[in-house]
């Protein structure tokens, strides 16, 4: 991750100590920044004469197996973003909308808290239900009529 591993301090007692950023999920999971890899490329799109010199582009990668998440939130991000993962199960996010690398950086991240987290959350249960006494009959009757109306389409046959 760019030499990188710390991102903030905080003072405790008179002294400062230095603190891991950890990336919050909705639901309350949360991992390491150091478990994210980050790729910087020369980017296409807005920048002018600069995008030939500086790397903007932004490739988040995280490897889902290796991470501290619970099996089940791996599975589930297994089943619902695997079009975004690489055969050795590497999610894999870029970011290059922005002209700097840092803002690039910021969106990757950004992007990646919103779709892991949307992953995680469990489905919603399906609530059985079934119609009403009322509206059966009511499609019953509905059927009815438009049955006797295609009745009385039907020209009169030998028998009638």
């Amino acid at each position: 991750m760019g030499g990188r591993s710390f991102t903030s301090f905080e003072a405790v007692a008179g002294r400062y100590r230095w603190r891991m950023a950890r990336i919050r999920f909705p639901g309350g999971s949360s991992i390491d920044e150091t478990e994210l890899e980050f790729r910087v490329s020369r980017s296409s799109g807005p920048g002018g004469q600069g995008v030939n010199t500086t790397d903007s582009k932004v490739e988040l990668r995280w490897d889902v197996e290796a991470s501290q998440l619970h099996e089940a939130a791996k599975v589930r991000i297994k089943d619902r973003m695997g079009h975004r993962m690489t055969k050795d199960g590497i999610l894999v996010i870029q970011a290059s909308e922005e002209r700097s690398q840092h803002q690039n950086k910021s969106a990757a991240i950004a992007r990646f808290r919103s779709l892991v987290g949307e992953a995680m959350t469990p489905p919603k249960r399906r609530r059985k239900t079934k119609p009403s006494y009322g509206a059966k009959q009511r499609r019953l009757k509905a059927k009815k009529e438009r049955g006797e109306l295609k009745q009385q389409r039907r020209k009169p046959g030998p028998g009638a």
